[in-house]
């Protein structure tokens, strides 16, 4: 499926979009990509153009960076398990989604955060479950998983 951008030239489905319907369907939700720790696109919705995910894919990789960076200083370490910015007219909601890969969310004022992060989570399982290069273990609690 492709969907027309604001110069009405449409832009190419992703091939993996589908992937991420499940958070793509909040009321709100206006652009959903997954990312790679370096800030690579890995998967966008049909509905955000390819600029528009490397804008976010790099802006999100300065936010972890910067929240891993944070929690080495003040926290117990630097597992960073979500960044949640509010700005005039919307939030962007990062969360991990497997060795190093981030989920991003971009919304508009009027959603409900807490139904948005539950449906990243359920996505980030889901994600995990089709291997699209992540895992949602970390390497501990995989080997605990691979030895039961």
């Amino acid at each position: 499926m492709t969907t027309p951008t604001t110069d009405a030239t449409p832009a190419p489905a992703h091939p993996d979009s589908w992937m991420l319907d499940l958070v793509a369907g909040v009321r709100g939700v206006r652009h959903v990509v997954v990312l790679s720790s370096d800030g690579l696109v890995k998967v966008r919705t049909d509905v955000t153009p390819p600029d528009t995910a490397d804008k976010v894919a790099a802006a999100c990789a300065g936010l972890v960076a910067l929240g891993m960076s944070m929690g080495r200083e003040f926290g117990a370490g630097d597992a960073l398990r979500q960044v949640l910015v509010e700005f005039d007219g919307g939030f962007l909601f990062v969360r991990g989604a497997g060795d190093g890969s981030r989920l991003a969310v971009v919304t508009d004022a009027a959603v409900d955060p807490g139904l948005v992060a539950q449906q990243m989570q359920a996505q980030v399982l889901m994600i995990g479950e089709r291997t699209l290069g992540t895992d949602v273990l970390r390497p501990a609690a995989r080997e605990a998983e691979e030895t039961r």
